[in-house]
């Protein structure tokens, strides 16, 4: 064998077909595709689609619900925030807030801030300012001589509640106030 002669095993490359090339090539003209309907036409397979049988996707029970009071959190392990810190990533000094662990590359998303968690085991004694905290992360930050402050979030039913008191209130003073003048 030489070098000149190292070829693929026969059939290992095949060059694509390449359809619509005249009737000689066996897939000219409709390109194997067949006459009308949705399948000729190019971009519109319907996913899905069952030829009017009733779909599995709507065959199947509908399950549960999305809650649209919902907390975001970035969920970060103390395991992670030990292992950002021993690779210089992350500074002892100071609070770690959501734009620290974030910069860090810890945190990513949590729209509703960070939620520390106990998974690993952290030497350095740091100050957290989180948005939640389990039993366990705490237990593991105080132990290590850190402290962790939480940022009180109001709830959004609340709010929701409140805001719709205060519309309810000015709509019944308008109303008194348009009935004194009358």
């Amino acid at each position: 064998m030489k070098l000149n002669e190292i070829r693929d095993n026969k059939g290992a490359r095949q060059s694509r077909v390449r359809v619509g090339r005249g009737i000689g090539s066996g897939l000219g003209k409709t390109a194997g595709r067949g006459q009308k309907g949705a399948k000729s036409r190019s971009g519109v397979s319907i996913a899905g689609f069952e030829g009017g049988q009733m779909p599995l996707h709507m065959r199947l029970p509908k399950r549960g619900f999305n809650n649209i009071f919902a907390r975001d959190y970035a969920e970060v392990n103390i395991g992670a925030v030990q292992k950002a810190i021993d690779a210089g990533k992350l500074d002892i000094k100071g609070t770690l807030d959501h734009a620290a662990l974030k910069g860090a590359g810890l945190a990513r998303g949590g729209k509703d801030g960070v939620r520390l968690l106990g998974k690993g085991e952290l030497k350095a004694k740091l100050a957290f300012k989180v948005a939640g905290v389990s039993k366990g992360a705490r237990e593991a930050v105080e132990k290590a001589g850190g402290s962790i402050e939480l940022i009180e979030r109001k709830n959004p039913a609340e709010l929701a509640a409140a805001k719709k008191g205060k519309v309810r209130e000015k709509r019944l003073a308008d109303r008194a106030a348009a009935k004194a003048e009358a």
